[in-house]
């Protein structure tokens, strides 16, 4: 083992590692621009963060570029795929059996530039659910095809849950509640977007979500890394067999043993490995020069399957409830939103303990569930998810929060419906007033990224997010902006809705349901 690792993370430091400095004075940096308490807010949350996080980086103005709309999002990703130069690396829980026009588009990127090399890191039971039909595995055996695996890299991550009696009796349909990769990552040479939209049709035109992008070159090569880290966990689709069916492998150049011969080793070393890139001490700049930066990123993770049971070293889910935990004034309002409304309840008693006097919770209206309407089991989550908005609105009256925190449906026409969107946004927004109008709240920090905060998400999948902490002007009009364009497509909902409304009315069968299956939802 110890060869295997030392083949891993050499070149893995070698490529990440700057020389460690102390952590840098954040009164210095920021608070001359932010007077108490606003600034007094910063430097503890910056402090806090310093001594939970290894990881920062740090953006100029217009270094960051938010992205508002589907289309607008596919019409990036194709104009980045043409223009890359050296690599693009996508991490996806899918690929849409259809999306064959994305898939010309890097195909034609790696016939216009040689040296050009595709990664692709999808979750291995959502990416072959429809085998032999096609499927994401499928789309991407074609590129492996055309260009070998020397340039197109193609992986799929299976949970480690995924074996034993589970393997053989979990169906297709349902194995995907053992676990996923969940991250979504797409970067291409020096810059990165990070996401919580998977690839595919609805995703590109009528489902609303969030989209971050960065440009940087230390950030775009800590996300390869970690990318590449990950793969290295995951099996590889490698070139057809000879009539043509899909080749997919567990490569000898993995650092670890393939999870179903050894479980148990597989998850000390993969977790080994995944400890020492958490851990390593990474800055994007050396610390004379972090006073022109306005804007700081951490990134923060969920590796909770990864890691051996006690033993999470994860960072996702410590610095989100530490975050909340420094809300301590009625100076800071937060936004929350979840599509996927199952909120982990270790978050939500630190929302509901806030002492705000203004905060929003955004979730999709059962008309804006993507499940809506659907066949089979699935066609009773918008029934559960509305169930768990409900005692929620319960919770808030219980910590008699009612008259500050509001919950607020998202929906924009009837999804599956002519001009009807579904809404799969996630994220966390923190906001302080605007100095020149009292009424006015404007973010200073947000999460984005594929988490949508739920038990399943701090259990038993893999998600990648970062914290954004900013004193610069225009990126918090800009994430205002975001903002409110969630916001108009909403209406608030109380208790009294629930009473009076004979559509939320939900059965005892899926109440019942949703408390025994709430952690894979």
């Amino acid at each position: 083992m110890t060869t295997r690792l030392l083949q891993l993370t050499r070149p893995h430091y070698r490529l990440l590692s700057l020389p460690l400095q102390k952590p840098f004075n954040i009164k210095r940096q920021m608070s001359a621009a932010n007077p108490s308490p606003f600034g007094n807010y910063l430097n503890t949350i910056t402090k806090s963060l310093q001594q939970n996080l290894q990881t920062c980086f740090h953006f100029q103005a217009k270094e960051i570029d938010i992205i508002e709309s589907p289309s607008q999002f596919y019409d990036l990703l194709k104009t980045k795929i043409l223009n890359s130069q050296n690599r693009i690396f996508i991490a996806s829980l899918y690929l849409g059996k259809s999306e064959t026009e994305l898939v010309d588009c890097i195909s034609q990127a790696l016939t216009k530039n040689p040296k050009l090399k595709v990664s692709f890191l999808l979750d291995g039971l959502r990416g072959t659910r429809e085998l032999p039909s096609a499927c994401s595995a499928t789309l991407l055996s074609s590129l492996v095809a055309k260009y070998g695996s020397e340039r197109v890299d193609c992986r799929l991550y299976k949970t480690p849950a995924y074996h034993g009696w589970k393997k053989v009796l979990v169906p297709k349909r349902f194995n995907e509640g053992l676990g996923l990769q969940h991250m979504k990552i797409y970067g291409f040479d020096n810059e990165v977007i990070l996401s919580g939209a998977n690839l595919s049709n609805d995703y590109f035109t009528n489902r609303q979500d969030r989209y971050y992008l960065f440009k940087s070159r230390n950030f775009s090569n800590y996300y390869f890394k970690l990318h590449q880290l990950i793969s290295s966990f995951s099996y590889q689709i490698i070139k057809p067999m000879v009539d043509g069916s899909i080749n997919i492998i567990w490569p000898d150049s993995n650092p670890t043993v393939e999870p179903t011969k050894n479980k148990r080793l597989f998850l000390r070393e993969a977790s080994q490995l995944l400890d020492g890139f958490l851990k390593s001490s990474k800055q994007s700049l050396p610390i004379t020069a972090v006073g022109q930066f306005s804007t700081l990123v951490y990134p923060i993770s969920q590796f909770t399957p990864l890691f051996p049971k006690y033993n999470d070293k994860s960072t996702e889910k410590r610095t989100i409830l530490s975050l909340l935990s420094t809300i301590t004034s009625n100076a800071i309002s937060w936004t929350f939103t979840a599509g996927y409304f199952n909120i982990l309840p270790d978050i939500k008693a630190k929302l509901l303990a806030t002492p705000v006097a203004e905060a929003n919770v955004i979730t999709a209206s059962p008309f804006a569930n993507g499940f809506y309407q659907s066949k089979g089991v699935s066609s009773n989550l918008p029934g559960a998810y509305l169930y768990l908005s409900k005692k929620f609105l319960q919770d808030v009256c219980r910590y008699r929060q009612d008259h500050a925190i509001t919950l607020r449906e998202w929906q924009r026409g009837v999804v599956n419906k002519p001009n009807g969107w579904s809404y799969h946004a996630k994220g966390i927004w923190l906001s302080a007033r605007d100095k020149n109008d009292a009424n006015n709240w404007k973010p200073f920090i947000t999460v984005i990224g594929s988490s949508n905060y739920t038990r399943r998400a701090y259990s038993l999948d893999l998600e990648s997010n970062a914290l954004i902490i900013t004193r610069d002007e225009e990126l918090r009009k800009k994430m205002k902006a975001e903002l409110d364009n969630l916001l108009q497509y909403t209406k608030p909902v109380t208790l009294e809705d629930f009473q009076s409304d004979p559509e939320r009315h939900v059965g005892t069968g899926v109440k019942i349901a949703t408390s025994i299956l709430g952690k894979k939802l």
